[in-house]
């Protein structure tokens, strides 16, 4: 799905860009992906992708800690 359509900046591409590292806050995001600095309408949105996928990469992190 399209979050910004300024840009043309995906969902999957913002989730990406946190699984491979170095996008942790909207700074990084829009100098590693692009988008959210053209209207500022997709930046809810963008945000929280960011966070839900931030989220999920840490309780990933702390299970295969537990496991280990």
């Amino acid at each position: 799905m399209y979050v910004c359509i300024c840009k043309k900046v995906t969902d999957s591409q913002i989730r990406r860009a946190v699984a491979e590292g170095g996008v942790y806050n909207m700074r990084t995001l829009r100098r590693e992906v692009g988008g959210c600095d053209q209207c500022g309408k997709c930046a809810a949105e963008a945000k929280r992708i960011l966070r839900s996928t931030l989220e999920e990469s840490a309780s990933f992190e702390n299970c295969a800690t537990a496991s280990s």
